[in-house]
């Protein structure tokens, strides 16, 4: 605050504070009366500064909570998203591991269907080669058969 000292008095200038006074006034006392204007003004504004700062500062406050809890409810969904996404992957893997032995097994029926078709074309192919070697020895006794009784 001004002391008295400190604080410019309203003499100067043009014309001077007794100038303006009434007849019944004291010159001092408007001077005091304007010192004290000056001094309530300067401690009013004071109390305004420091009003304003204090809320300054809880608006501050309350500003970078509220920042810190919209950031945790993003970052709460980001790591579920995070979650989700491992989880997903860990699934893909599995997946194309079991798709693979799949593959792996399928081929292998393939290879042993494959064999099955060829070992029974070969029991048909023997089963037609036994007829005809059948027929050929029925054909061959009743020749003999034919011969021996000619």
């Amino acid at each position: 605050m001004y002391s008295q000292a400190t604080l410019p008095l309203a003499h100067g200038g043009a014309a001077s504070s007794s100038s303006f006074l009434l007849p019944d006034t004291e010159p001092g006392g408007l001077e005091e009366a304007l010192l004290q204007l000056v001094q309530d003004h300067h401690h009013n504004s004071l109390k305004l500064r420091e009003r304003a700062e204090k809320a300054k500062k809880d608006a501050i406050k309350k500003a970078a909570r509220a920042a810190e809890l919209m950031v945790e409810a993003v970052n709460r969904g980001v790591q579920e998203s995070f979650i989700n996404e491992k989880r997903i992957e860990y699934e893909i893997r599995a997946l194309a591991a079991t798709i693979t032995r799949f593959t792996k097994q399928t081929d292998q029926w393939l290879t042993v269907s494959h064999s099955m078709n060829t070992a029974i074309k070969e029991i048909g192919d023997f089963e037609n080669w036994m007829k005809i070697m059948e027929f050929d020895c029925k054909s061959i006794t009743a020749a003999i058969h034919n011969i021996h009784q000619a």
